[in-house]
């Protein structure tokens, strides 16, 4: 019995060093990970810090990219996609499309608390969290109505359709399928979407027990199809977490991003023995090898503590990391991939 007690507390001390807090992209990102890790430091939840952090980030509208106000679609409207996963217990909560409710890590974490599903939604999502109390209100401002105007006035370039006429390049449709001989005319249709288009917030924490949760919150893409939804609240694609192995998140195009859930093999590679910095490097790398001009990143961090970043398409990513010091104290530190190396860790 004695043996056993001990090695629980060897276990335990080891989880209490390892207690961090890593998160996407910088600027008011980076002050989503301080509040997330306020919460760590203060003796909190793994699954409180993740939900904390994604909720700062709602409510500072992060880059436009999180929250309300942001990424209209070609009807103007904003909506929402969150996820968080308890890697504990492997319960999750996840909405995708949600309208006019604004703390959707919120209504993500009722989802995992509250009922035995993983996801909800569109307009019975806003249902469901009207029913657990948050408030319905408009997630459009004057800006996102201004962004999806000026859209419009200029053709609705970028957008996302391809093989369909009148030609998306030059027409706002309304759209029909191509056939098989006006496709083969068919040049290849934007690529390019946009600075600023892809910035999700992706959190992965472990808490003082070793409880490992991570999560997701975004409003999707600028001017995407109603109804479209990326790969934030999916599961192993947004982000992934095991206890005892170790947890990931994505940023960046999620249409492409989803394909490979490149958050789920992080994970099974930390599993299996690998680094950290292999695991985001191979998730990566996989995705490129079929399509090399997306633009993406990925974050992980192993159950000790070991960190790592990987991008691509873009010149370099930041993302934060918030634990403790050698004295005790919480620091939160900005941390760059340079993507043409893709090297950056402990």
């Amino acid at each position: 019995m004695f043996i056993k007690i001990l090695l629980f507390s060897l276990c335990l001390n080891r989880f209490t060093r390892s207690e961090i807090i890593i998160g996407t992209w910088s600027g008011d990102f980076k002050k989503a990970v301080q509040a997330g890790g306020d919460i760590l430091a203060s003796g909190g939840s793994s699954l409180d810090a993740v939900e904390t952090a994604c909720r700062t980030c709602e409510e500072l509208q992060c880059e436009r990219t999180v929250g309300y106000g942001g990424s209209p679609d070609e009807h103007g409207e904003t909506t929402l996609d969150a996820l968080i996963i308890d890697g504990t217990t492997m319960n999750m909560g996840a909405v995708a499309a949600l309208r006019r409710v604004k703390n959707v890590i919120g209504v993500a974490r009722k989802v995992l608390e509250n009922t035995k599903h993983s996801m909800l939604a569109g307009d019975l999502a806003t249902q469901f969290a009207r029913s657990m109390g948050f408030p319905e209100e408009p997630l459009s401002t004057s800006e996102s109505k201004l962004k999806w105007k000026t859209w419009r006035e200029n053709y609705c370039q970028p957008n996302f359709w391809t093989n369909v006429k009148p030609d998306p390049k030059t027409s706002c449709g309304p759209y029909k399928s191509m056939n098989f001989l006006d496709r083969l005319s068919m040049m290849e249709t934007n690529e390019n979407i946009g600075k600023y288009n892809h910035d999700t917030i992706g959190v992965v924490a472990i808490d003082g027990r070793g409880n490992v949760a991570a999560g997701t919150s975004t409003n999707g893409a600028n001017h995407k199809i109603p109804g479209r939804v990326g790969d934030s609240p999916i599961p192993g694609a947004g982000a992934y977490a095991v206890t005892g192995v170790g947890g990931a998140a994505a940023t960046g195009d999620g249409d492409i991003m989803l394909r490979f859930l490149p958050s789920f093999l992080i994970v099974e590679l930390l599993r299996a023995g690998h680094t950290v910095q292999e695991a985001v490097q191979t998730a990566v790398e996989r995705i490129a090898q079929l399509y090399p001009n997306f633009s993406g990143a990925v974050i992980g961090v192993s159950q000790e503590g070991e960190y790592a970043a990987m991008c691509h398409g873009m010149k370099e990513f930041p993302y934060n990391v918030a634990k403790r010091t050698k004295s005790g104290e919480w620091e939160v530190m900005e941390q760059r991939v340079d993507c043409g190396l893709g090297i950056n860790g402990l």
